[in-house]
């Protein structure tokens, strides 16, 4: 399994921190080549390939996936992980908030998704892996504008999965979780009582901690290799139970 993607290309957009950086690396490990789009790829070393790329601006991203293609002769997977957060209820955030968060986390999917298929389409084991979130089926307090936008990711994968499957291009997303990444780290710094927060975000999840990158990596791996060649339009929950699970009470 380690050399499973041994010859095929891959691209992650916001693939230098977080779960991008972990599906990177990842997919590295088993054997793929990777080019990663970020708006600072500086911190990408070898093997991975660091690209310039802002996914709310079209040109940008072609420039970036053509450049992809061209250093690795094609594009077989492209993950679509690069995204922004938003807090607060639909009252809290102004119409240009609205229009960063959906710009970036919807048309970024698109963006990136019409500048690389073209090289899909000559891949013989194509496959495209979003990154969603829970915040897309489960109702989250102070999520109003970031859940819609998952939202939107989350119905937009089906939909690419029924486009394309007959082109032999997979799209399935992967549902994480609250995922201990930098940005958790920053909103938790920000709150009054950090290690009450983190404690709270922990019990919400029903295996009683914060879901790793790591996990989510490897979700999103799985997804996009040719083993799961029968998947397509999947939508992969990483969240410890939090989507399904309807637990009692501790010492209920």
């Amino acid at each position: 399994m380690t050399a499973e993607l041994t010859g095929l290309h891959a691209v992650v957009t916001g693939g230098a921190s977080g779960i991008g950086l972990a599906t990177s690396r990842l997919l590295v490990e088993r054997g793929a080549r990777v080019a990663v789009l970020n708006l600072d790829p500086s911190g990408c070393e070898p093997p991975l390939t660091g690209l310039h790329a802002d996914v709310g601006n079209d040109a940008s991203v072609r420039d970036a996936m053509e450049a992809a293609a061209a250093a690795f002769g094609g594009i077989d997977i492209l993950v679509n992980n690069a995204g922004i957060g938003a807090a607060g209820t639909v009252e809290d955030n102004s119409d240009e908030q609205w229009h960063t968060v959906l710009d970036i986390n919807v048309l970024g999917v698109v963006r990136a998704t019409r500048a690389a298929l073209p090289h899909l389409r000559r891949s013989t084991h194509a496959a495209i892996v979003n990154t969603c979130s829970i915040a897309a089926p489960a109702g989250l307090p102070q999520r109003a504008l970031y859940s819609a936008s998952k939202g939107a990711v989350f119905s937009l994968s089906r939909a690419m999965a029924a486009d394309h499957v007959r082109e032999g291009i997979r799209v399935n997303c992967v549902n994480p979780g609250t995922v201990d990444t930098p940005w958790i780290g920053r909103l938790l710094d920000a709150s009054d009582d950090p290690a009450a927060e983190r404690a709270a975000l922990n019990a919400r999840q029903p295996h009683g901690r914060l879901v790793t990158a790591d996990e989510v990596a490897a979700a999103i791996v799985c997804l996009a290799g040719p083993a799961a060649g029968s998947v397509t339009g999947t939508v992969l929950a990483v969240d410890g139970g939090m989507a399904g699970l309807r637990l009692r009470p501790v010492g209920i």
